[in-house]
């Protein structure tokens, strides 16, 4: 016979479970389908802008302007990129997050990309996503808990029906809150949303297809490569992350209206048009996909995204840093291999996954897309390229609301040891002989989280 007060608690977790499973679905088949048609939307505004003559890159300062005010008026909230925005409210402010976001951040990204300002569709799809069910959390009357773990349903239901790729998705939800530590009672919730999400968008006919990668069997020689570019990822990552901040830190610095600003960002959109053409605006999809099929794109590739992105938020641009990444790591990759003579999908695949563990600090969510993305076969590979970029990388992000819980080595502590919340930190070998009561105290901090 089993004690009584075990069965309640099986009871009360089974019950706990059934209504979760119940709110995942609901929360991830509403969101995908909201998803969808902001998609929607955004590509047929893409499609009409891309039909009109030359005289359409004009559009590029009214697209920022646009932007600006839509935000200004609608919801300034939605302002940046997105996904740091959820990560700020979900620690900071109780997961609440006005609903004037949804369109606010519709109506922000479409004016941005259609004319080809540089940013991605995963960091506005998370706050649509996020806005919406934080919405639903707060007329449901969940507690501030129920309510932060069905936002984070919202925000992988949101990534994987832009991505295709559900378990990375829903990972990545929840893996990208804290740095060193993983959230595991909203994993559940958050898989079966990321799931109910994808299903949704499928059946709604969205296609999710990435160029077939001829994955070479697990050897220590294509290994040795891997880690070599393993190294180079790491070095690509501290440059778009620390160019992204610096950039966007300039612009904030000069005391002029952000009007204003987006004309000077403008301006350098369209001096890239002048010299490349339309080659680096916009997402970078065709481009993406060309590396990814084994063609070579310019040396320079990676460099120059990284600027563009950067200028166009700096310059009142709304959208995601994530799907930029993505290319920025896939040319890279192809650059790496085309120099050493390899298999250049195989090695922009890697590079396509390892920027995203690194620069915004998720190695496990990297190497599940990886695998959903370009099939089980490239695991051992991806796997230890997200990881040892995710540690190379240091303590960088896109991502600077995301919390430092456990540093990535001992030779780092905390850069205010009061406050477990504070992501920065300073580097500081520390003596086990000359410092061993800090070293005890450290350790029981960690022991605590």
């Amino acid at each position: 016979m089993f004690p009584a007060q075990e069965i309640k608690n099986e009871e009360i977790i089974l019950l706990n479970v059934i209504k979760w499973l119940f709110l995942s679905v609901i929360a991830g088949a509403l969101t995908g389908g909201l998803i969808v048609g902001f998609l929607f939307l955004l590509n047929v505004s893409i499609e009409f802008i891309s039909d009109l003559p030359d005289w359409r890159y004009v559009l590029i300062p009214i697209g920022l302007l646009g932007s600006i005010y839509s935000i200004k008026w609608v919801a300034p909230a939605a302002e940046g990129h997105g996904t740091d925005k959820v990560i700020s409210a979900i620690h900071y402010r109780a997961a609440r997050i006005p609903f004037s976001v949804v369109p606010g951040k519709i109506l922000s990204t479409i004016f941005t990309l259609a004319p080809g300002g540089v940013v991605g569709t995963e960091g506005p799809s998370v706050q649509i996503g996020a806005g919406f069910t934080s919405a639903l959390a707060i007329w449901l009357k969940f507690s501030e808990k129920e309510r932060k773990k069905l936002v984070i349903c919202g925000v992988s239901a949101a990534l994987s029906a832009v991505l295709g790729a559900p378990i990375g998705g829903a990972i990545f939800g929840v893996e990208v809150l804290f740095v060193g530590d993983f959230f595991y009672p909203v994993l559940l919730p958050a898989v079966i949303s990321s799931i109910s999400s994808y299903f949704v968008c499928v059946a709604l006919g969205v296609s999710y297809s990435m160029p077939a990668i001829a994955v070479p069997t697990l050897s220590l020689t294509v290994f040795f490569w891997c880690v070599l570019a393993a190294v180079f990822f790491s070095f690509v990552c501290i440059y778009h992350v620390e160019t992204v901040h610096f950039i966007c830190r300039f612009f904030q610095k000069i005391k002029i209206p952000l009007p204003v600003k987006s004309f000077i960002s403008s301006a350098f959109l369209l001096c890239t048009v002048v010299l490349w053409g339309d080659r680096f605006l916009g997402m970078g999809e065709n481009g993406l996909k060309l590396v990814l099929a084994g063609q070579e794109q310019p040396w320079f590739s990676f460099l120059l995204k990284s600027v563009l992105l950067a200028v166009t938020l700096s310059g009142g641009g709304s959208g995601g840093v994530l799907t930029p990444t993505f290319y920025i790591g896939a040319t890279a990759g192809g650059l790496f291999a085309s120099i050493f003579g390899l298999d250049i999908g195989f090695f922009a695949a890697l590079g396509f996954v390892a920027c995203v563990a690194g620069a915004v600090n998720t190695p496990l969510a990297a190497t599940f897309m990886a695998v959903e993305m370009f099939g089980h076969a490239i695991a051992p590979y991806a796997g230890a390229v997200c990881i040892i970029c995710y540690m190379l990388t240091g303590l960088r992000s896109l991502y600077p609301t995301q919390i430092l819980v456990q540093p990535k080595s001992d030779a780092f502590v905390l850069a205010d040891p009061k406050n477990r919340h504070s992501w920065k930190v300073r580097p500081r070998v520390i003596s086990h002989k000359q410092f061993p009561s800090r070293r005890r105290k450290r350790s029981n901090q960690s022991d605590q989280i």
